[in-house]
């Protein structure tokens, strides 16, 4: 366990020392949310934090090879690179759109891609935990495999709309899945603990951790499909390599595992990203638009509709994520009914402090001032209605102040503002 730890550790400090220096490379490259009609944040904000995020993958990756603890990891196969090369194309990928607002289909392709990659090099769905259900075909191991990695990126992406909420949620969701592939690996092996899965989903805390210090409200800095699309490929990988490699004789037998747990648990972990997806896609193709076509209806903003201040929004949506992934992990060591009865008990819970300020209903974004970064344009663009020639307003930064000008802020860069069509889905963080 002190092994993975301190891999956890090294993630989290790399990826917190070099997030200053992805949000310069941000300021330098124009990477730089704007603030749109359906944004939450209300000062433009530098993205690239997902070069941080797989920076940090990589040190951790790199430094678990040396260790003796967890050779038995990196002696038989090439997984675990094929993961950090997933994740680094498709960093790649999401610095791409970052810079220039890549077409959703350039970014569909590049995530087949990599998922392509990552199951070339051995990370495979070969079975499904369910009576020990063997995929016979290779070809329809490799569609699925894609598949499952290409739902979880986007999964991710989607529900990446407050600040520090894609980062809480992955670190909550993979402590879940953490201490459960931990504990499956003590009752398989008791004499080496070392497993792939259990080192990525340490790895993939890790990041989340070092991140959320700069992206918490009020964020510095945004991840970026460079960040939430590196979230999603390592965390479906390790869903892979447990799920998807489970030994039927093992998965088979109530007394070794419960047999529903490797299903109820990813799923569990990737909740609430996944059905604010799906509601996403069923609503907007119901109106005949595009699933990728963006409005202000996902489930944060509901949330924010419903009264809830930003930073409490975001801890609502933490709270909902521990309740079924923790729920589903307690799996391992209480009974069925126990573990219903308390589930029960965290779901009410949750449901009342969701649910407690519809007497406030309409406030959509918090009270508190919010500034821009430094380096970063503090101009924010018209409201809708106001007339042609008008300036841009410029916020304060002195807490509750009346704005003091109209006049634009000069850029600081001194190329042409980047010009082209409107950011796609799921791109604000």
């Amino acid at each position: 366990m002190r092994v993975y730890l301190l891999v956890l550790l090294i993630a989290a400090a790399v990826t917190y020392l070099l997030t200053p220096l992805a949000y310069w490379v941000a300021a330098r490259t124009g990477a730089i949310t704007a603030v749109r009609d359906r944004d939450v944040h209300t000062v433009p904000t530098a993205r690239l934090g997902g070069l941080a995020m797989t920076a940090g993958l990589v040190v951790a990756v790199t430094f678990a090879s040396q260790m003796p603890f967890l050779s038995g990891v990196f002696a038989t196969d090439q997984q675990a690179w094929a993961i950090v090369g997933g994740a680094v194309i498709v960093c790649l990928l999401g610095v791409a759109d970052d810079i220039w607002d890549l077409d959703w289909m350039t970014k569909l392709a590049g995530q087949v891609l990599a998922a392509l990659f990552i199951a070339w090099q051995g990370v495979q769905l070969v079975t499904f935990p369910i009576g020990g259900l063997t995929i016979g075909s290779p070809r329809l191991s490799l569609i699925v495999t894609v598949l499952v990695v290409v739902v979880v990126m986007n999964a991710v992406n989607f529900v990446d709309g407050l600040d520090g909420l894609a980062a809480g949620l992955i670190a909550i969701g993979g402590t879940a899945y953490f201490v459960y592939t931990y504990s499956l690996t003590v009752a398989a092996s008791p004499t080496d603990y070392s497993n792939l899965a259990t080192l990525v989903m340490a790895g993939l805390v890790g990041i989340c951790l070092g991140f959320l210090p700069h992206n918490f409200y009020p964020a510095r800095i945004f991840m970026g499909d460079s960040g939430s699309m590196v979230l999603g490929l390592v965390l479906g990988a390790a869903v892979i390599v447990v799920t998807g490699n489970i030994d039927p004789g093992v998965a088979v037998d109530p007394s070794k595992q419960r047999t529903l747990i490797p299903i109820l648990l990813p799923l569990a972990v990737i909740l609430l990203p996944l059905l604010d997806m799906v509601l996403a896609v069923l609503r907007r193709v119901g109106t005949g638009k595009s699933p990728f076509h963006p409005d202000r209806l996902h489930l944060h903003h509901r949330l924010l509709a419903l009264g809830h201040s930003h930073r409490r929004a975001v801890i609502i949506m933490y709270l909902w994520t521990a309740v079924f992934a923790f729920g589903a992990v307690s799996l391992v060591w209480w009974p069925a009914e126990t573990v219903a009865i308390g589930l029960g008990v965290a779901i009410v819970i949750a449901l009342l402090l969701t649910l407690g300020p519809l007497r406030s209903r309409g406030r959509f974004l918090d009270d508190d001032a919010v500034t821009a970064p430094e380096g970063i344009p503090t101009t924010v663009p018209r409201r809708a209605g106001a007339p042609s020639g008008a300036s841009p307003v410029v916020r304060s930064t002195v807490s509750g102040a009346t704005p003091s000008t109209t006049a634009p802020v000069p850029d600081p860069d001194p190329r042409p503002a980047r010009t082209g069509p409107a950011h796609p889905e799921g791109t604000s963080r």
